[in-house]
């Protein structure tokens, strides 16, 4: 079963998730990997754009049912939590810019993905960026931590972690937790727009700013 689709539009790829809530599970990460290594190992200049094909889901968070089946906590955290560790700083070190276009609702781990990202876009009028973790008993690691504390705003990155707040397209942007907040219709096209842009950045020396500004990430690869 394939839960994303890679495709490439002249420099940028895009990466669309699938799978309904777009929930996240090992064979999802594998594929998120596999996808991953394709755009790294291709040379040149070129930015990402990560989106969803569900118009209201852009990815719900890791799949609860399957850590449970798996063997509840104890599988979450000693098995998945290190590998969804392990992806989310490989996108915030990512040797390209990375874009999440969020179309519909980053809760949890999906939230976590979208801030591991370089910028965010989202759609003004529908969908929540949402860390519920503290509401449902399930803290962060220490990367997951670094990772809420790359989203611009530090005061709102700390209330969205210790509180579950839940913010709208429109309330997001405000607060700096995305970049823009944009009707349906030009979500895509203006995120595309924009990475194409990016796309024109030289790799190496993106790259190497990138990691240096997130070089809390040092002391885990």
């Amino acid at each position: 079963m394939s839960y994303m689709q890679l495709s490439r539009e002249g420099a940028v790829w895009v990466l669309t998730l699938t799978n309904g809530e777009n929930r996240l599970n090992d064979d999802v990460l594998a594929e998120f990997n596999t996808a991953l290594d394709t755009i790294e190992n291709t040379e040149g200049n070129g930015a990402v754009v990560i989106t969803s094909a569900d118009p209201k889901f852009w990815s719900n968070g890791i799949d609860l049912n399957f850590v449970q089946e798996k063997g509840g906590m104890a599988y979450l955290v000693k098995e998945f939590a290190p590998r969804l560790d392990q992806l989310l700083m490989r996108i915030a070190r990512f040797p390209l810019p990375v874009i999440a276009c969020l179309n519909g609702h980053a809760y949890a781990g999906g939230a976590l993905i979208a801030s591991a990202c370089d910028f965010r876009t989202m759609r003004a009028d529908r969908g929540r960026f949402c860390f519920p973790e503290v509401d449902i008993k399930i803290p962060f690691t220490p990367i997951m931590t670094e990772i809420v504390r790359l989203l611009p705003n530090p005061t709102i990155a700390w209330q969205m972690a210790s509180t579950g707040l839940a913010l709208g397209g429109e309330e997001a942007a405000k607060a700096g937790v995305v970049d823009k907040a944009l009707g349906e219709a030009e979500l895509l096209p203006t995120t595309m727009a924009w990475a194409a842009e990016l796309a024109k950045k030289d790799r190496q020396t993106y790259t190497l700013i990138k990691r240096r500004w997130r070089n809390a990430f040092d002391k885990f690869a």
